[in-house]
């Protein structure tokens, strides 16, 4: 061995020699949990590492990892002045956990999958220091939810909130202007607020430096309460006020000029003045001195709560095996589910329609559905006698599973980060799921989803996944299939487009019956 490398062992040697006798088997148990974890669920754990490494939405969670070090470092001495015990009723918490992952893995949904892997970290905790400890390390063992990179889904709503902002801003401002959805047209020209725009990175950054700072720098509830739904309005609200400078700013000095000082300006300074401008307001009422304790062993040692709890306890050896073996059934039983597969056709065409004829397709504006992952998709066009024009789009899947989900998010109609965007929900006709949707120009399009799995015939995506998890559970192949028919709107010459997409579900018949058709690859 080389000087150096005892150089560097030694700190480690003493570290690992300076903790109680206690603390030490059970940390290696521990570490043996965690590893075993992340060896099971390696696929989950590289996932949610490339979502913090590629998103910039995630980048931050880069940053936790090292922050939960620091946070269980302000603790550690009052932390091993707790005895750690083996709890078996963790195990409950964990196979809970476990059944999330299969429930998400038969669902092809990654943030159940992500979740249940980061709280079976946590049930580990739980289960191998017993309740005390796991009292002790509350703060660190909870903020390690944000590892999960969750808030994509709420690009939507973002967006509506930002516009609407925007357009009282104009309002008082004295800018006329008009709006459809997240779609503004001004005198200086036309506008949308994009994904891109709806504030959501800062959002939830703000959400995990909210919940870090109210945890570190207040004592009373009453006070964290109120920071965080700080850090939660001043990034909308900032966000909607950064959307109207930018239009604002284009009426004087045109959509360009507007657009590099949006990059420059909003994009790099904007919020951290808004960051600063948060921590000036809280300041003067944090509460928790430098010096202070963030935790009270003796407190904890004394509760009659957590001494009743630990009267549960059992051996850790016997929990581990336990979490080992539930962890093994679970992904047993997902693998055993993943490998089932519907047959499905070699080929499917869109077949032809009673009094309608199939047509190129040559719409207004580029628009093709996402159907990620399907075996069969097809994209056509139909026409009528009498004018109507409508859309049709199919995918049909074997299996669903993590990126083959027909109802995933920025699946369907809406592909995310497309040209598209939504406007508003519309009126169903059938029994599926209808928005109305608009791209630069504006080109408007109404469209309809429908869902089929086995019996359901859905436009909900939470039906659909249901379905998809009970065929999983009960490891039955059944194929699902996306059906969107849609038309173009407000185009002159031609009939409206719920006309069209009316006519043209009358002349298919029951949705469900030209749906299974389809899927025959008759």
């Amino acid at each position: 061995m080389q000087p150096r490398d005892l150089a560097f062992k030694a700190p480690l040697a003493r570290a690992w020699a300076s903790l109680p006798a206690p603390w030490q088997r059970p940390l290696v148990m521990l570490c043996v949990a965690w590893a075993g974890n992340i060896a099971l669920f390696f696929a989950d754990w590289r996932a949610m590492a490339l979502q913090w490494w590629d998103s910039s939405t995630y980048n931050h969670v880069l940053l936790i990892p090292f922050i939960l070090g620091w946070l269980i470092s302000l603790r550690g001495r009052e932390v091993l002045r707790i005895s750690p015990q083996g709890w078996l009723p963790g195990l409950v918490l964990f196979g809970g956990a476990g059944f999330l992952w299969l429930l998400g893995h038969f669902a092809g949904l990654s943030i159940a999958t992500q979740l249940g892997v980061v709280v079976m970290a946590q049930a580990s905790v739980l289960t191998l220091l017993g309740p005390r400890a796991s009292a002790a390390l509350l703060f660190p063992l909870a903020y390690m939810l944000f590892l999960v990179p969750v808030g994509d889904e709420l690009v939507p709503t973002l967006q509506t909130i930002t516009a609407s902002i925007t357009m009282t801003l104009l309002g008082w401002a004295g800018v006329p202007a008009h709006i459809e959805g997240v779609f503004i047209t001004t005198p200086a020209g036309y506008f949308e607020v994009a994904e891109a725009c709806s504030g959501v990175k800062f959002l939830i950054a703000m959400i995990a430096y909210g919940a870090l700072v109210a945890n570190v720098c207040f004592r009373s509830w009453s006070r964290r309460a109120a920071f965080m739904a700080l850090c939660i309005t001043m990034p909308i609200i900032a966000n909607g006020i950064r959307a109207w400078g930018t239009i604002f700013i284009a009426e004087f000095h045109g959509i360009e000029f507007a657009a590099g000082f949006d990059h420059i300006f909003y994009g790099w300074i904007f919020f951290a003045i808004v960051m600063a401008l948060v921590m000036i307001i809280a300041w003067r009422f944090f509460d928790r001195a430098i010096d202070d304790r963030m935790i009270n062993a003796d407190a904890i040692n004394a509760n009659t709560i957590l001494a009743r709890a630990a009267g549960f306890a059992g051996y850790q050896g016997r929990g581990l095996v336990i979490m080992a073996a539930l962890a093994l059934i679970f992904t047993g039983w997902g693998a055993w589910a993943n490998r089932l597969e519907a047959p499905v056709p070699p080929l499917i065409v869109l077949p032809q329609v009673s009094g309608w004829q199939q047509v190129d397709y040559a719409p207004l504006a580029p628009w093709q559905p996402l159907h990620g992952g399907a075996d069969h998709v097809v994209l056509g066009r139909y026409q009528d006698a009498s004018g109507h024009i409508v859309d049709v789009s199919f995918a049909l899947y074997a299996s669903q599973g993590d990126e083959r989900e027909a109802g995933g998010f920025g699946q369907g109609a809406l592909p995310l980060n497309g040209q598209w965007s939504w406007e508003r929900s519309a009126t169903a006709l059938g029994q599926g799921q209808a928005d109305r949707i608009q791209t630069a120009g504006p080109v408007y399009r109404l469209s309809e989803t429908f869902y089929r799995s086995g019996p359901v015939l859905t436009g909900s995506n939470t039906r659909l996944k249901i379905q998809n998890i009970m065929d999983r559970f009960l490891l039955k192949k059944r194929t699902t299939a996306a059906l969107i028919i849609s038309s173009e709107d407000q185009v002159t010459g031609r009939p409206p487009a719920e006309d069209s997409l009316r006519a043209f579900l009358k002349a298919t018949g029951p949705t469900d019956v030209w749906m299974d058709r389809l899927a025959s690859g008759r």
